[in-house]
């Protein structure tokens, strides 16, 4: 079976932190590149980061850039996204998702292409609210 399954997600004050989580089962990250997507309440899914299988480069939106950080841990199949300085805008459902070959990053369309994403977690809620 072949899943990502998140976690970290819940409620904090605007300026908190929060990790996410998302773990691989069934299959190795090794070979994908680790996208991070959310979908506030009546926005359109947005792609907020991703990292590379090839040479481990980030990209960040520029909505979360210098607050965010997107890691990966191969030997344990995770990948992480590390928020900072969270603000109420943030809240919504976070997705991570894993491309295989990384073949987002060589499209034009670039690394926060849905389409080019394998494989898609549940989702986790994140609350950003006094």
């Amino acid at each position: 079976q072949l899943q990502l399954v998140e976690s970290g997600g819940g409620l904090v004050q605007p300026g908190g932190s929060l990790r996410l989580s998302c773990v691989a089962s069934g299959f190795t990250l090794d070979y994908y590149a680790i996208g991070w997507f959310r979908q506030a309440p009546g926005k359109e899914r947005e792609g907020i980061s991703s990292i590379s299988s090839t040479n481990g480069s980030t990209i960040y939106a520029d909505s979360v850039k210098g607050r965010f950080t997107i890691s990966r841990d191969n030997a344990k199949n995770t990948v992480y996204l590390l928020m900072n300085s969270l603000k109420p805008d943030d809240t919504g459902v976070y997705y991570c998702a894993a491309d295989q070959y990384s073949s987002a990053w060589y499209r034009v369309r670039g690394p926060f292409d849905a389409s080019e994403y394998d494989f898609w977690g549940q989702g986790t809620q994140v609350t950003v609210s006094s």
